[in-house]
């Protein structure tokens, strides 16, 4: 069908409902572009049916997914399988741009497009997961080489791409929403801080649940020597929902907790929490705690920036692209000593105030219109092939 001049309709496909970095982004795109006039519909795989973790102002659609069992490589590729049947239905077809999020909707488009039902299709590569599994590894490749167009969120990858692949990415970015996230406190803010058992603090955050690349058993060891310091410090670990198997690593935080000496509620695990109360959680915390060793973007840190929380952050890249010398507190991520260190500085003045103002600052230039028109002129391109 024609965009025309009531905009393009945009087929945004990502891997799951659930609030990881990559759905996060993938609606806050779609409503950025229905702002701009354009028609986004963001799709996902919905094996529960409860649809997506927040609601939106772009259109949604839960696409049926079947019962998977057995390993990760297996859930892969039934929800694979899935979208190729959602898009079979040429009623499901009807848009001018095919856009994935992610390595599943990414074979799915390059699948539909092997059988002549799509033309062409567009990939977001937020980051490339360093997989143990050579045929999750092979998947992966395949919704990178397939895609006849490439976007990235931070120059690391573009570069990355360039280099492994040979293929050019557009730096797309991310954003923040600023009005949401803000450091007003809501009566919502005591009422999280008494569900979830916080006390005066300082309280650390980390977002992403236990996993690898967030770097969990880091941020442990370098909360124990914080608590050393500051004996009513809580660590909060918030998130967590996952399509990977993050079962062993779990297994030695778990081990690495129980010998950490700590009271049973100085570290508290929340699982994912709802959409409503991530504002309220970012204004409880003293410190972000964002020591990844590999990241895509790092929506949290602009999240915490303007929510008024400092945050302590690897100093790599991407990391480095955005953010300057005085904005956060950076840290060595392989030594849980310089996080450790880079918490208790952002906790102490004149250091934090300084870092506040700046974090404000810089969560101001990310807004996402500007991400959202980033991807017009790659759309408009394959669109005009539909239509040439």
């Amino acid at each position: 069908m024609n965009g025309g001049a009531s905009g393009l309709r945009i087929a945004i496909l990502t891997h799951s409902t659930n609030p990881r970095g990559g759905v996060v982004h993938a609606l806050a795109l779609a409503d950025a572009l229905a702002e701009l006039g354009h028609r986004p519909v963001v799709h996902a795989p919905d094996p529960t049916g409860k649809g997506f973790f927040r609601r939106s102002i772009a259109l949604t659609r839960s696409v049926p997914a079947s019962p998977a069992s057995g390993n990760v490589v297996a859930m892969v590729e039934a929800r694979i399988a899935d979208y190729v049947r959602h898009f079979e239905d040429a009623a499901n077809r009807q848009f001018d741009v095919f856009h994935a999020q992610d390595g599943i909707s990414g074979n799915a488009l390059a699948t539909l497009k092997q059988r002549g039902l799509i033309q062409r299709c567009v990939r977001t590569v937020h980051h490339v997961d360093a997989f143990g599994d050579e045929r999750l590894c092979e998947l992966d490749r395949r919704s990178i080489v397939h895609a006849d167009g490439l976007f990235v969120v931070s120059r690391l990858w573009q570069e990355q791409l360039r280099a492994e692949m040979s293929r050019a990415a557009t730096l797309v970015g991310n954003g923040v929403d600023t009005a949401r996230y803000s450091p007003l406190s809501t009566a919502g803010d005591d009422a999280l801080r008494a569900r979830l058992g916080l006390r005066a603090g300082p309280i650390l955050l980390s977002i992403g649940g236990v996993e690898q690349r967030k770097n969990t058993l880091g941020i442990l060891d370098a909360f124990r020597q914080v608590y050393a310091v500051h004996r009513s410090a809580q660590l909060v670990i918030a998130g967590g929902a996952s399509l990977l198997d993050h079962g062993l690593y779990r297994q030695q935080f778990n081990a690495r907790l129980r010998d950490a000496g700590l009271p049973v509620d100085a570290v508290i695990e929340t699982g994912p929490l709802t959409d409503v109360d991530m504002p309220s959680l970012y204004r409880l915390a003293d410190v972000l705690l964002f020591p990844s060793l590999r990241e895509g973007f790092g929506l949290a840190v602009l999240e915490a920036m303007a929510s008024g929380v400092t945050a302590v952050v690897s100093h790599i890249a991407p990391f480095t692209e955005y953010l300057g010398p005085d904005d956060v507190a950076w840290c060595d991520p392989h030594h849980a000593g310089s996080i450790a260190d880079a918490a208790l500085s952002a906790l102490t003045a004149p250091l934090r105030s300084r870092l506040t103002a700046n974090g404000t600052r810089v969560a101001r230039r990310h807004d996402w219109s500007r991400t959202a028109m980033a991807h017009v002129a790659t759309y408009q391109a394959m669109r005009e092939v539909y239509y040439a």
